[in-house]
């Protein structure tokens, strides 16, 4: 096949299966997220690049190796986006939504885009979820997106214990300490170093504890913790989160080595783990970014958030969706197709899947198609049906059969695919 008729290294097609998974997956984030009171928000797919840069981080990886740029026709530096919270920071500014506060926002199904080397899970276009939850300094909208996050995994079906890992970066001047300790700590072994966390050093040495360069992970591991400098206010912050956890029932850990690859993070960072997944265990991972907007030339305004990439919670979820079993049909001619349509399209207004030929084919080879599509039931309508305006009605996992009038056969599916309708 010519290579011009492949899709892209890094992307891939989401034909019907995973497509009715996807779909299935923004289905619960839309439940989750607005009994929480949650709007959706939708973005541009491209930004001005300053806007990452900005806020995202030059020094961060996704800034400096990640992000795909391009020139407009006017010459304008534009990128397409690479993670979710500064172009939803950029709409908060822009839109003037600083009256609403607080305000809650979430996002579903998001494209996001960067150039990472493919492999499993890992895509250079991929999807996102996440929520920003706006103008609260209370530790408690930490807790609550927290327990939003699980509450997410849990209703995909997700088995097993769920651990949220947990740490905190303090505030803007914590940051400014704990800065001055990491260069008390590198400067002595630079020239020991990778060429790239040498340079980090001078711009923003705490990238450096998310190198992934062998030469510099013995010293990454005896790197100072920013736990270890925190202010008394970022201390409580962070145990009436604990707190918070503690009264809901969420299992946590303190990682102190816990920082999160984007730059705009201060006090909560914190990612959600899933028992037995592996190396793929984190699935969600978020924090609070209260000098983002601020960032972006607005006020000051507290905000906390988290994201997750839908095709890692596509691998991981458990098939506790069980495939829709639809009802099928065998029509023995056109005469009968009539009224084997209007059956089936009451059924489909009422959410019951139904899977009804667009063209005949022999009797025999429509039973084949029925169990091939692991059909629930199949109606047969021949002659005798058509006569006397009835249907036969096969449970395909019983065997038995029934002959039904088309209200009756109506309600037989109605309540075994559990439709609640009055009549």
């Amino acid at each position: 096949m010519s290579k011009d008729l492949q899709n892209p290294r890094g992307t891939y097609d989401a034909l019907p299966e995973l497509a009715k998974r996807f779909a299935y997956i923004e289905s619960q984030a839309r439940h989750v997220f607005g009994c929480r009171g949650y709007g959706e928000i939708r973005t541009p797919v491209f930004e001005y690049a300053d806007v990452f840069m900005r806020t995202v981080g030059e020094t961060t990886d996704i800034v400096s190796k990640e992000m795909y740029l391009f020139e407009d026709r006017n010459g304008e530096k534009m990128a397409l986006r690479p993670e979710g919270t500064a172009g939803v920071v950029r709409a908060f500014y822009s839109n003037g939504l600083k009256q609403h506060l607080p305000l809650k926002l979430f996002y579903v199904g998001t494209p996001m885009f960067r150039y990472e080397r493919p492999q499993k899970g890992r895509y250079r276009q991929f999807h996102q979820i996440g929520v920003e939850c706006f103008g609260v300094a209370s530790p408690f909208a930490d807790v609550e997106v927290i327990a939003t996050g699980v509450a997410l995994l849990k209703s995909i079906g997700l088995q097993g214990d769920i651990t949220v890992k947990l740490n905190s970066l303090g505030t803007a001047e914590d940051r400014v300490v704990y800065r001055a300790k990491l260069l008390e700590y590198f400067e002595p072994v630079k020239d020991q170093l990778s060429a790239e966390s040498r340079e980090r050093l001078s711009k923003n040495p705490m990238r450096i504890l998310d190198s992934k360069e062998k030469e510099d992970k013995p010293f990454v591991e005896k790197a100072p913790r920013p736990i270890d400098f925190l202010c008394a206010t970022s201390r409580k912050h962070l145990q009436d989160v604990k707190d918070g956890l503690d009264a809901l029932d969420i299992k946590y850990e303190i990682d102190s080595s816990l920082v999160r690859g984007l730059d705009y993070y201060t006090h909560t960072v914190f990612e959600i783990h899933g028992e037995g997944l592996g190396s793929q265990s984190q699935v969600i991972g978020g924090g609070r970014f209260d000098g983002l907007v601020e960032q972006m030339g607005g006020q000051s305004v507290p905000a906390v958030g988290f994201g997750c990439g839908m095709e890692r919670l596509e691998a991981i979820m458990e098939k506790q969706m069980s495939d829709e079993r639809p009802v099928a049909f065998a029509i023995m001619d056109e005469d009968a197709y009539i009224s084997c349509l209007q059956l089936a399209e009451n059924l489909r207004l009422d959410g019951v899947p139904c899977a009804l030929p667009l063209e005949l084919s022999s009797f025999k080879s429509q039973m084949k198609k029925a169990n091939k599509l692991n059909a629930r039931y199949t109606v047969i309508v021949g002659e005798d049906e058509k006569k006397n305006k009835k249907f036969q009605v096969k449970d395909m996992d019983e065997g038995t059969q029934s002959e039904l009038s088309f209200l009756d056969a109506v309600d037989l599916f109605r309540t075994s695919y559990g439709v609640c309708k009055e009549k």
